[in-house]
């Protein structure tokens, strides 16, 4: 069995002085789900610098207004991206950002998102939509109540 192709993705776990999460609104062929923000890395690019070029192209976010931070976790999976079987290694950072650095009018890629939202815990507890990746509750509750864990989580 032939592997599908590697595709390293960084992702931004993003959270307010409210200890609020944004998650970003997707319609797909796989349906209407929230997740956080990122994508794939370009030529050349270390996951930190992808992630601030994500949060800038898909939110208009300037750079200088994101204080990021460490590696949180990790998640890897088969999944299609843009018709096409990859196999997707997401690196997930914490990052500090308020909701007036988020401007969609300046977003020079939104792709495919519907919106954007600052979530609460117990919102995401709460909530019947669907939240990728599985796991980032507890992600967010432990960060929330323990702060920066000492070891890399593994999502699936």
């Amino acid at each position: 069995m032939i592997s599908p192709p590697l595709r390293e993705a960084a992702r931004v776990v993003a959270l307010d002085d409210a200890q609020r999460v944004l998650l970003l609104h997707h319609h797909d062929d796989g349906g209407s789900y929230w997740a956080t923000p990122g994508g794939a890395l370009e030529a050349g690019e270390d996951h930190a610098a992808a992630a601030l070029r994500e949060l800038r192209e898909e939110l208009g976010v300037d750079e200088k207004n994101v204080a990021l931070g460490t590696q949180l976790a990790q998640r890897s999976q088969e999944q299609t991206v843009g018709g096409r079987a990859v196999r997707q290694v997401e690196r997930y950072f914490l990052a500090h950002l308020e909701p007036a650095d988020v401007d969609p009018a300046r977003a020079t890629q939104p792709d495919n998102i519907q919106a954007h939202r600052w979530w609460t815990l117990q919102e995401l507890r709460e909530t019947p939509e669907t939240i990728y990746p599985d796991g980032l509750l507890g992600l967010i509750a432990g960060l929330l109540a323990n702060g920066v864990p000492k070891c890399l989580i593994i999502l699936r």
